[in-house]
């Protein structure tokens, strides 16, 4: 399997682009469904695609939205990705739609796993899959070099795992490779020419050493400069 990869003009026409895109998958998943589930990535990246993608016109309330992985921190703190959601995507008329939390107020995310995979199991597979990537080739939380990257890659791998990795400051939660994988419809945003150069040497590097690999078969990778 492969992708297929777009390249825009400017990053402002790719975001409004690819919020469009995501919103006509939204709803013709909508016209022979009950309802739809749709999985952003954190970090700025998809705030201005949050933007527009809040404003359309679609029956939100029969949309769940959730993150592919958070960062172990409370709502209310700056690193949040939970808190940037609510700021720029649920909100306008997107603040119909459910979201399905992917953080919970106690210390560790292994505490929380159970419960969160619980309430999100019901909604599988995944209607909409919206993922970023690192220079490092990482997306979601699955880091090269992570604690439980190997659990997280298999292919029984469960939906939920905590994630620890050199260099983030915090513990991290993140749907499985196998989770994101079995999404209708997957889509990676990708800005400037370090990713780009990346994206193209992972084609030679292992899921472990290049973990994007694990989720772009069938996937459209969106890029600008």
């Amino acid at each position: 399997m492969s992708y297929e990869l777009i390249k825009y003009p400017d990053r402002e026409a790719m975001m409004i682009d690819l919020a469009m895109r995501l919103a006509d998958e939204l709803e013709s998943v909508l016209h022979h469904q009950p309802e739809a589930l749709l999985v952003v990535p954190g970090g700025t990246t998809p705030g201005p695609i949050f933007d527009t993608l809040s404003n359309i016109d679609l029956e939100w309330s029969r949309v769940s939205v959730m993150l592919s992985d958070e960062r172990w921190v409370p709502e209310d703190s700056p690193r949040s990705n939970t808190r940037l959601l609510r700021e720029r995507l649920l909100t306008g008329r997107a603040a119909a739609a459910t979201l399905l939390p992917l953080h919970a107020p106690v210390s560790l995310p292994e505490a929380a796993l159970a419960e969160l995979a619980e309430a999100i199991a019901p909604k599988l597979p995944i209607s909409v899959l919206l993922l970023g990537m690192g220079a490092d080739m990482h997306t979601a939380s699955l880091f090269p070099g992570a604690d439980l990257l190997d659990e997280a890659l298999a292919p029984d791998a469960p939906l939920l795992l905590p994630m620890r990795a050199p260099g983030a400051p915090e513990p991290r939660i993140t749907l499985s490779a196998n989770a994101l994988d079995g999404a209708m419809s997957k889509h990676i945003v990708i800005t400037g020419a370090e990713k780009l150069e990346a994206l193209s040497r992972a084609k030679s590097l292992s899921k472990a050493e290049a973990p994007v690999t694990a989720i772009w078969g069938d996937a459209v990778i969106h890029w600008a400069e």
